[in-house]
């Protein structure tokens, strides 16, 4: 080797040792910045002649591992779901009380029957009285704080999806900005890696609040779209999420993928080709952070409302609903019972149960409606009772017009002989057999002569479930909920049941009712409350559901929490397993730190050496 190439040796070692000395400084400057990820020289040896080389640094290389940087970025969307539903079923946890503390639904509901067993044991005290009415008005007052606290977590995740739609739109621009500022940089250029760096920052903070995939092309050019394919970033073009938040939500709020019965929040997306979707009809988002609010939003609490509400609704109608049985009426072959409807109420019902020719029992509960446009009422197929609705605005006649062509099929035959009378009779010859009818009806008057008492309103109004086109009078029950203002004025009538003939001093008939339809009595409750299906409705007292349901939340609570846990060590793992490449390592810094500078001695010393041997050649020659 001449010295010339000696020389040049030496000087390409020089520039490659303060390249690679400027980056090693770059990476102990930025241990401690996020999303920094580590910087090494490329470097490549050229020949210079014949036998001489020289060193050349091509760029840099960040230290990453793309395959667990991907699944990261899968496990922080599933964190990020994780952690909002643990957080907020936690509140829902909080709004339910501790149990058997004070201040919750299992106590007041306690309080209330135990008053109620107090009564039956003096009937005429007045201090009974009283304290049964007091019980009675803390009860219908937890229910309505319970409900109001679920409408405040789901207003609370209303406003969070439009808080996180905004910050998803921030990244989504930003990756696309970067992408733009990327163009024409290699993968290994320098002055690439601080905008690779920043870039993958945007993305990984988009993937806690949605699910992501992204691929980067052989343009450095990243693309972003959801699991369900949906595209995110292409390219320096973004898609752009549009959230209108419904404000403050009521238990009718309620998400409807048609735009004109929607009562929540909607979300869109714009793409890049100016098309726009549906993201929650069309399920583009599965996990992360919004993915847990359009949940909690639309299905979790909307669910915890249901169970409140069919528990002030079940209350309220035991205690208030009087089953009459209908009279048994026969002529040749036809047999069946007659009903009087003067007392049927919209949200009523007529109840049926009969043979069919093939021998099988069939129960058919007939619901009374005044609003023609909720109509029709159709139960699941195969459950039972099989659920009728009939418009009783048009008198009994027209019901049992109505009823005859929604149940002739059955050979069953309805009727108006007279007034308010409904007939239903079977023939014999078709082997058709009327075992039951009866009607079930909400008595309004406390001196009724029955021991029926409607202890709990609606805003002041009798409950009959009433259904209308806009819904069910069950929905948001729990947060109108009220003691009968005519009880609150006559505490008496919780014992006197009739006026003519009085009701006997130290009669507890009513108060004994009352009692046992809140413990012993049993119901049978919506599928909606997350507890039985349609086809296996839960059966049991109101008690049993109060416990149930709030187990229920109790255990999905827990096990939010324990997802939780579980994904906060999924994500830590992995975190782990991608710094052990990407970040900064101190001391591996220093040691290539003093590494290099003991390479760039050597090269300064062999270009010392050089020109010390051409002074002396010079001299040699002179």
């Amino acid at each position: 080797m001449g010295l010339s190439s000696a020389l040049a040796t030496a000087m390409s070692g020089l520039r490659a040792n303060q390249a690679s000395l400027a980056i090693t400084s770059g990476n102990i400057a930025n241990a401690q910045t996020p999303g920094y990820v580590a910087e090494t020289p490329n470097q490549s040896e050229l020949a210079t002649g014949t036998g001489g080389t020289t060193v050349q640094v091509n760029g840099v290389t960040r230290e990453l591992d793309v395959f667990i940087q991907n699944q990261l970025r899968t496990e922080t969307g599933g964190a990020g779901f994780a952690d909002q539903m643990s957080n907020i079923l936690g509140q829902l946890q909080s709004v339910y009380g501790t149990p058997g503390g004070t201040g919750t639904l299992e106590t007041a509901f306690n309080s209330f029957t135990s008053a109620l067993q107090g009564l039956s044991s003096n009937p005429g005290g007045l201090s009974a009285q009283t304290t049964a009415l007091g019980a009675a008005q803390t009860l219908a007052q937890q229910l309505n704080t319970t409900s109001q606290g679920i409408q405040t977590l789901r207003s609370n995740v209303e406003q969070d999806i439009g808080t996180s739609v905004n910050q998803a739109n921030a990244d989504l621009t930003r990756i696309a900005s970067l992408n733009t500022q990327l163009q024409g940089l290699g993968p290994n250029d320098p002055s690439a890696a601080t905008l690779e760096d920043q870039r993958d920052s945007a993305i990984n903070d988009l993937a806690s609040l949605m699910d992501v995939k992204a691929v980067t092309d052989g343009a450095n050019q990243v693309s972003v779209m959801t699991n369900s394919g949906v595209q995110l970033v292409s390219g320096s073009q973004a898609s752009q999420f549009a959230f209108s938040s419904a404000g403050t939500l009521s238990p009718t709020s309620l998400y409807n993928a048609d735009p004109i019965k929607n009562g929540v929040g909607s979300l869109t997306i714009k793409l890049p080709n100016g098309a726009n979707i549906d993201a929650i009809a069309n399920n583009v988002i599965s996990s992360g952070r919004i993915a847990a609010d359009i949940q909690l939003r639309d299905q979790t609490l909307v669910q915890a409302q249901n169970q409140v509400d069919q528990l002030a609704a079940s209350m309220s109608s035991s205690l208030s609903d009087l089953t009459t049985q209908g009279t048994a009426v026969s002529s040749g072959s036809l047999s069946g019972f007659t009903l009087d409807l003067s007392n049927l109420q919209a949200g009523n019902s007529i109840n049926l149960t009969y043979t069919n020719a093939l021998g099988q029992q069939q129960q058919v509960k007939v619901v009374a409606v005044t609003d023609p446009s909720a109509l029709p009422l159709a139960s699941p197929t195969g459950t039972s009772p099989q659920v009728i609705g009939v418009n009783i605005s048009g008198g009994v006649a027209s019901v049992a017009s109505q009823l005859n062509a929604a149940l002739g099929a059955s050979h069953l035959q309805f009727s108006n002989p007279s007034g308010n009378t409904l007939q239903l009779v079977a023939n014999s010859a078709d082997n058709v057999t009327v075992n039951s009818a009866s009607t079930t009806t909400t008595v309004t008057s406390p001196t009724s002569g029955n021991p029926q008492l409607a202890v709990f309103t609606d805003a002041g109004s009798p409950y009959t479930g009433a259904i209308t086109g806009s819904g069910s009078e069950l929905t948001g029950l729990a947060g109108r909920i009220e003691v009968n203002p005519a009880l609150i004025a006559n505490p008496s009538a919780l014992t006197v049941y009739n006026t003519n003939p009085q009701t006997p001093a130290g009669d507890n008939t009513r108060s004994n009712f009352l009692f046992s339809q809140l413990t012993s009595a049993t119901s049978t409750f919506l599928p909606q409350s997350g507890l039985g299906s349609s086809k296996a409705p839960f059966n049991g007292t109101i008690g049993n559901y109060l416990q149930q349901f709030l187990s229920l939340q109790a255990n999905a609570a827990a096990s939010a929490t324990s997802l939780q846990q579980g994904q906060a060590v999924v994500v830590s793992t992995l975190q782990q397993k991608f710094d052990s490449t990407s970040q900064v390592s101190i001391d591996s810094e220093m040691s290539n730190l003093i590494a290099l500078q003991n390479s760039y001695a050597a090269n300064a010393h062999c270009m010392s050496v050089v020109q010390s041997m051409m002074q002396t050649l010079m001299q040699v020659q002179l």
